[in-house]
């Protein structure tokens, strides 16, 4: 304790199940959601923070504002398909859109090693303005600061995104009821695959590249077309389908099941989590989105994701139940339901 900051130490460390941070309380599941839910959000807690969705939204002088921030740290910097810097771009548009937010601006924070080669720096920013131009945002403000080598590994990039909210939107977790659809618009564990097959340097013999894309011209038509029928949307990036599908139960207070058959996954991706001992619906996405849907509209959603470039592997995945106990269970082929939960650890580290 402190007389500038009286109080400041007289709470307690909450009682966590490891005195250090693992690589465990990044992956998006267990062990990060006891970290904040133990650590942050009792420092922070406030009623729109607590809403925990991948954005913050609130009323700015009339408008409703979405606000989402990110950052990135994926090991490669360089893979098939894309890099860092687009990655940085689409991942924070992504976290907009699925909160109903038209994208509008991005702020760009870049800490760089020292040492690091502006030849690869200027294919990421060449990377970051091609996507920012793709996708119809401006990249608005930013800040740069060089660290000592050996203080960071090359460069990491944080982007934070505004974007606005149409009046008659409003995605939440709450509203999923019993009977609706769970719909994922593609293939499940290309990006995870795809950085991983890069770092570790195994030879897929395919085509394999990272999904990395911006949704929001993808998910913006089910939003015209459904405001009020669309109940939720995510992005499955850390810790895949099923860690967002137990976030959607989590806080639903609801039950989902998943059909295995329906589940989309490239062979190659299902051929390489088979050799790595690694399960698809866990392994992350960065151009994917799950929407959870009135099943009344659930066949006319479908056709509007699969009439999209991005969309055209969708699929009906699953649909919640009216089960007590809020939990995900996936049916195999063989009819065979097991409980799919969130990871306790770290799958696969520095992903994005």
């Amino acid at each position: 304790m402190t007389d500038d900051f009286p109080g400041i130490l007289s709470c307690p460390v909450p009682i966590l199940n490891h005195d250090t941070i693992q690589l465990g309380h990044g992956s998006g599941g267990k062990m990060s959601h006891d970290l904040l839910e133990k650590l942050f959000l009792p420092r922070f807690t406030n009623e729109i923070l607590d809403e925990l969705g991948d954005q913050a939204q609130f009323n700015l002088n009339g408008m409703r504002v979405a606000l989402s921030t990110d950052s990135f740290v994926v090991d490669p910097l360089f893979f098939p398909g894309g890099n860092i810097g687009d990655l940085a771009v689409n991942g924070t548009i992504n976290d907009l859109a699925v909160g109903g937010a038209i994208p509008k601006y991005l702020s760009a924070g870049f800490i760089i090693e020292e040492g690091f080669p502006i030849e690869d720096l200027h294919r990421i920013l060449l990377s970051m303005e091609s996507a920012a131009k793709k996708a119809n945002v401006a990249i608005v403000t930013g800040d740069t600061k060089v660290v000592n080598k050996g203080s960071a590994d090359k460069i990491f990039i944080n982007t934070t995104g505004i974007g606005l909210i149409k009046d008659n939107i409003h995605l939440s977790p709450q509203r999923i009821r019993p009977g609706d659809k769970v719909l994922v618009s593609g293939t499940s564990g290309d990006h995870g695959i795809t950085i991983l097959s890069s770092r570790e340097g195994f030879a897929l013999e395919s085509s394999l590249q990272t999904d990395s894309a911006a949704l929001h011209d993808l998910v913006h038509p089910l939003l015209t077309a459904f405001p009020e029928q669309i109940r939720v949307m995510r992005d499955p990036t850390r810790g895949g389908v099923a860690t967002s599908v137990n976030e959607f139960a989590r806080s639903a207070g609801k039950s989902i099941k998943l059909q295995a058959d329906a589940i989309p996954v490239r062979a190659e991706v299902e051929s390489a989590c088979e050799i790595l001992g690694l399960d698809p619906l866990y392994v992350a996405n960065e151009g994917k989105v799950l929407v959870v849907v009135d099943p009344e509209v659930a066949d006319q959603v479908l056709d509007i994701l699969r009439n999209h470039e991005l969309g055209a592997r969708a699929s009906i995945i699953g649909e919640v139940t009216d089960r007590a106990e809020p939990r995900v269970t996936l049916v195999t082929g063989l009819g065979a339901e097991t409980i799919i939960d969130m990871l306790p650890g770290e799958q696969l580290p520095r992903i994005c």
